[in-house]
């Protein structure tokens, strides 16, 4: 038997696909005020413009809105702070969908205890930006092999070397993926698409079909050594912090392609520049940073063999209508009393 259950939309969303999310069931309630939340800049900006303030009447009505609401879609105000004061001010509240595939730093961030965490759910979109990265990551690899940061200099230069170069071919060569999950089994996919023969981490080591080689991170740098191409997924934990160090690196081969699409506390940045000087790196497709966004004078924006991406690499324009998708089938689930997937890890955060 299905209770009837409010959902409060707390971020920028289409029309059509809050209609979307009302279909689900005629027992639910849809409560979505567009003018209470700030307009998108583009395409899946859940934060929206930062320019928009609320009048103190907006406000009241805004959490008097989510205060209402059993599920929500979305923290209120994209932030660990709206985190924090909805778990304080909603005694009724079951559920959080969160925009995020990584919402754990967030959560981590809004400094909520386990006694409040244990209260009610937390679910993040994790999936739903796994073919947006994994093609980034595929760019970042056939960037490395076929010299792009090269050609993109010499033509800067309008420079015709007098000896032409050779690339690497991408088919034949050997991919280690840190982190088997949503993200990095679509790399391993497009990978093999390729050509490639693909290695990689999962915490649980056990066989997965497409892949050589299963390993934990104590196994990585036995992997690394037969990598031509690397590609990190792994969340921010305490486990993965600074996982790429010296010795990482120095595990490598001379000229790997190094692609990170995870996050940017899992690589040790001092280490990752002195493997690029020293050759171990041949080439670096960075999407995350330790500090966002990158400081000013991070030698990372002017190093010739690196690109640095803003942490863009999983919009795309169809971002929020997979997030509503992915939303409606969590929402059934939860209706109907099932298991919800891709719950937030409240001790290790991701």
């Amino acid at each position: 038997m299905t209770f009837r259950k409010t959902v409060a939309i707390a971020v920028p969303l289409e029309a059509e696909l809050v209609d979307r999310i009302r279909a689900i069931d005629p027992s639910i309630t849809v409560l979505y005020q567009p003018g209470l939340v700030p307009p998108e800049r583009y395409p899946a900006d859940h934060a929206g413009d930062p320019a928009f303030a609320r009048t103190n009447e907006q406000e009241e009505r805004y959490w008097a809105m989510l205060n209402s609401a059993q599920v929500l879609y979305g923290f209120p105000n994209e932030s660990p702070a709206g985190l924090a004061r909805i778990a304080r001010e909603n005694p009724g509240l079951e559920w959080i969908h969160a925009m995020a595939a990584g919402a754990g730093g967030a959560v981590k961030a809004s400094g909520l205890g386990q006694d409040v965490l244990q209260k009610f759910k937390i679910t993040t979109s994790a999936g739903v930006h796994a073919l947006p990265l994994a093609e980034f990551a595929a760019m970042g690899i056939l960037n490395g092999f076929k010299r792009s940061a090269e050609l993109a200099q010499d033509q800067a230069a309008k420079a015709w070397p007098e000896l032409r170069v050779p690339t690497r071919l991408v088919n034949g060569s050997n991919l280690v993926v840190t982190g088997l999950g949503e993200i990095g089994l679509e790399t391993a996919r497009i990978a093999r698409a390729l050509g490639m023969r693909v290695s990689g981490t999962k915490r649980t080591v056990e066989h997965i079909d497409g892949i050589d080689q299963v390993a934990g991170n104590e196994g990585l740098p036995a992997l690394l050594a037969t990598a031509d191409a690397v590609v990190n997924t792994l969340p921010g934990t305490a486990y993965t912090e600074k996982l790429f160090n010296r010795e990482l690196f120095a595990a490598m081969k001379p000229g790997t392609t190094f692609v990170n699409v995870g996050r940017g506390t899992v690589v040790d940045e001092d280490a990752l520049l002195e493997a690029l000087d020293n050759g171990q790196v041949g080439y670096a497709c960075l999407d995350v940073f330790a500090v966002e966004p990158l400081p000013q004078d991070s030698p990372l924006w002017n190093h010739p063999k690196v690109m640095v991406s803003p942490h863009t690499s999983a919009l795309s324009a169809a971002e929020n209508r997979l997030i509503t998708e992915r939303f409606c089938s969590n929402l059934r689930t939860f209706l109907d009393g099932g298991d919800l997937p891709h719950l937030v890890d409240t001790v290790h955060f991701y």
